[in-house]
């Protein structure tokens, strides 16, 4: 038997436009039709008071590591942390997630070479058991000799589904000067003076060898198909350099003028959700929302809190003066292009029916149903018989 299902009366946000009121006919987990003449004998569900739109696509978040670590030193078991940030994210309206994990040489908490690679794998095991599609981002830290034999390991068992490159070394990047490195690993993960000392000597003592290294793991990674991020870019050079290596995700670019080169050069930009909700960067960087009114701006993530997507793109079109279906896509469509994930971010006939149906509650927009490749996987009681 087939599944079908039929939803009607929501605003329903396709690619280049926002339809008042339309139906989406799904079947077997695929859109097979749109505003169909008849809903050929599929259940009906009335979504009138909705937005429909694509299911999101978060290509960074990081709070994963939260969910195995939410202290300092406390851990829980990576199940455990799997099943609830897969919960989270489907509450928040995300079906396809990109769990971003640090590759850094037991640096700080869990963002290790070790526990990284276990989380990594602790993603795959869960996804049978998943609500939606938990994805690998793997997060390495050029200035770390340790991590590539762990990172070749999982590219070879394909356990990774994207890879970024980053470098936290103070002076350049999220760190404009080594006090503000300090500060944020006292604040942040509650090391002392003397420990500081010692991860500042490391890390400066280890950046010999790092393009080297980031020459055969972006080999690698093109060879398996699997795109190629750079983090926290902040000159036009540097995106010469990464888009050499095959890159092609700019996240959180530092300035107008890097933001402006990687968009130059081909490369898709990324900023973080949390930025337009609080108004600028928790770094001191680019704010996002000025980044979408310069035009630089292709695609949105949840990067430490998951559900500030939905009520950011919600408020762009008052805030930055774009359309519905505009800011839709950089959650949507953007992210699938850049992450070459081409059966789904949009809905048209033939993609993959991830969807989500949005509700205004109190003012605040919530993900009241969820559909991941034509699943009913969440129902907010308060929309039942809606």
């Amino acid at each position: 038997m087939k599944n079908q299902f039929y939803l009607t009366g929501a605003q329903v946000v396709l690619e280049n436009e926002t339809l008042k009121s339309a139906a989406v006919l799904i079947e077997n987990g695929v859109i097979v039709a749109i505003d169909p003449a008849s809903n050929n004998g599929a259940t009906e569900i009335d979504l009138t008071g909705h937005i429909l739109m694509p299911g999101m696509i978060d290509l960074h978040c990081d709070a994963l590591e939260k969910e195995a670590e939410p202290r300092p030193g406390v851990h829980f078991p990576f199940d455990f942390a799997c099943a609830q940030a897969d919960k989270r994210n489907t509450a928040a309206g995300i079906t396809t997630i990109y769990h971003a994990l640090s590759f850094a040489n037991a640096e700080l908490g869990v963002r290790n070479n070790q526990t990284a690679a276990a989380l990594a794998r602790a993603v795959h095991a869960w996804q049978e058991h998943a609500l939606v599609d938990n994805r690998v981002h793997a997060r390495y830290e050029i200035t770390d000799p340790t991590a590539p034999a762990v990172l070749h390991e999982l590219l070879e068992n394909n356990e990774i589904h994207l890879m970024s490159f980053m470098d936290h070394t103070p002076g350049q990047g999220q760190f404009k000067d080594t006090d503000a490195y300090r500060n944020y690993l006292a604040r942040t993960y509650k090391k002392s003076p003397a420990e500081i000392d010692a991860l500042l000597a490391d890390k400066l003592a280890q950046g010999d060898g790092s393009f080297a290294r980031m020459q055969e793991l972006a080999k690698v990674a093109r060879q398996k198909g699997i795109p190629l991020a750079s983090h926290d870019d902040d000159r036009p050079e540097k995106i010469s350099i990464v888009t050499d290596l095959g890159v092609r995700i700019s996240e959180f670019p530092i300035n107008l003028e890097t933001a402006q080169a990687a968009r130059a050069a081909g490369l898709a930009t990324l900023f973080g959700a949390p930025n337009i909700l609080r108004g600028k960067s928790q770094s001191g960087s680019m704010r996002a929302l000025d980044a979408i009114i310069e035009g630089v701006a292709d695609c949105l993530c949840g990067d430490y809190s998951p559900a500030a997507l939905l009520p950011a793109i919600m408020q762009l079109p008052v805030m930055a003066g774009i359309q519905l279906h505009q800011a839709v896509a950089l959650v949507s469509a953007n992210p699938a292009r850049a992450a070459g994930l081409n059966d789904r971010g949009i809905i048209a006939v033939g993609k993959r029916a991830d969807l989500i149906a949005v509700r205004n509650l109190g003012g605040l927009p919530q993900a009241a149903r969820v559909w991941s490749e034509g699943i009913a996987v969440m129902t907010l009681a308060f929309d039942h018989g809606a």
